[in-house]
């Protein structure tokens, strides 16, 4: 029998799922949400193949860090090697939503990093939210969702990006995944993306020559919220 810490954490990560669904981030069975618990070094995954309609406490799936199935009768998201390399790459993030919302996967799809334009994405993410590299055939043939990890690990490492403040990185050709200190937070985080990749992409059309706004500008709205002397909100 479960005890009560992992069934918070079951409980939370199911909230999670079904937050996705309700921002209508996600359709038919795509997407999911993890969350963890280091201390006893499992997570909390989406069942795979599981309908957002039909997802409960007893089929959210746990799985150690180091990827044992520690639950039966349901097997974990296919994408949860992708989630295990995070919470063992970025030591402090809570959760990880993955998604293929519309406007996230379509600048993905087109390899194309979304620029910081205006001070809403300054809010909420410091620059340029990355883009990887297309995945290499011997990554796709060894161990797929594992190297899809690595390849946003890699992206980060390779563009010195602090992932604390860049919560978010589009998978080449595949879609977005954001993280935060909870699952919770990293559904908000991948609203907001869809949001700003909303605005990016029409930005964009209307003014193909764009660039991204001026540093200083960036500082100032994403350090008023995030900073050491941050001074927005109660």
């Amino acid at each position: 029998m479960e005890d009560k810490e992992l069934k918070d954490l079951k409980e939370k990560v199911l909230e999670a799922n079904l937050e996705l669904y309700k921002s209508n981030l996600v359709f038919f069975t795509f997407g999911n949400v993890s969350g963890v618990n280091r201390e006893r070094r499992l997570i909390a995954i989406k069942p795979s193949g599981v309908d957002y309609s039909n997802l409960n406490l007893e089929n959210m799936v746990l799985v150690s860090l180091d990827g044992s199935l520690i639950t039966q009768g349901f097997n974990p998201s296919s994408d949860t090697k992708t989630h295990l390399v995070l919470y063992n790459s970025f030591s402090e993030i809570g959760g990880v939503a993955h998604t293929h919302s519309r406007f996230a996967t379509i600048m993905a799809q087109s390899h194309t990093p979304i620029s910081c334009l205006g001070t809403t994405h300054a809010d909420y993410f410091y620059g340029e939210i990355p883009c990887t590299d297309i995945i290499s055939d011997k990554s796709i043939i060894s161990d797929y969702e594992h190297e899809t990890g690595i390849l946003i690990k890699n992206t980060f490492s390779k563009k010195n990006i602090d992932y604390k403040q860049m919560k978010a990185c589009l998978v080449a050709s595949h879609g977005p995944f954001t993280w935060g200190k909870d699952p919770s937070e990293a559904v908000f985080t991948s609203e907001v993306l869809e949001e700003i990749a909303i605005q990016n992409f029409y930005t964009r059309l209307l003014n193909p020559e764009i660039k991204s706004m001026k540093n200083t500008l960036i500082d100032k709205h994403y350090l008023r919220k995030h900073g050491k002397n941050a001074y927005y909100g109660q």
